[in-house]
């Protein structure tokens, strides 16, 4: 197999059959969390300010206060990647492209030198919060393989899509075919990893905060 014959079957079939794991695998593992069943909670509601699902949303995505000074490192670089790849994924063009021809839905897209830019930012906050992970003993001794493993799944589309943009190490075609087989890698170990957390963030921290504020908790 050549790589334009590599190029034609990532974007075909390849592209089917990540999608379609993808799509089966969070179907799946919503009802298994939605399906898991949860106690009535007979208590009477107290009304606590702050104590609900959406102030728990809001309060969770920001800092606690003096994490940051503690940890300033894990907070700004997480930051930094988490919008970074939000950017470079659903505002460059031929991304949008892309899901215009799945699912016909399209919007305006950066200009690419911008896009670039992001995505350079985006590769080393990643680096820099990779090294401060490996630097201290305590988040060295929590990590798993589960952490290594999805920081490489996240890192490589970066990378490999930023060389096929300008045309490095191999041929462009070869580049463009790893920058799509990584992508649809992370599409099919997407529902059965940590990077789950992209379809529960939200609704976990809800759930979390909507409990807790009956009790009259914030959380």
């Amino acid at each position: 197999m050549d790589h334009l014959q590599l190029l034609t079957w990532a974007r075909g079939p390849g592209l089917d059959l990540s999608l379609g794991v993808l799509v089966l695998g969070v179907i799946w593992r919503l009802i298994e969390i939605y399906g898991l069943g949860r106690k009535q909670d007979l208590s009477a509601p107290r009304d606590v300010a702050g104590a609900s699902g959406w102030n728990t949303i809001i309060r969770r995505s920001v800092p606690p206060p003096g994490m940051f000074k503690t940890s300033p490192v894990s907070y700004m670089g997480g930051y930094i990647f988490h919008i970074g790849l939000a950017i470079v994924v659903f505002l460059f063009a031929p991304h949008i492209k892309l899901v215009q021809g799945v699912l016909g839905l399209a919007w305006p897209g950066l200009p690419s030198q911008m896009v670039d830019f992001v995505t350079v930012v985006t590769m080393a906050a990643m680096i820099v919060v990779l090294f401060d992970r490996i630097n201290k003993p305590v988040k060295r001794y929590l990590s798993t393989f589960g952490d290594w493993f999805t920081w490489a799944l996240t890192f490589i589309p970066l990378l490999s899509g930023w060389m096929a943009v300008h045309h490095l190490l191999v041929p462009y075609t070869l580049m463009l075919a790893i920058h799509i087989l990584s992508v649809e890698l992370l599409l099919i170990c997407l529902p059965f990893t940590k990077l789950f957390h992209a379809f529960t963030v939200f609704g976990s921290r809800w759930y979390n905060g909507a409990i807790n504020g009956h009790k009259g908790v914030p959380v």
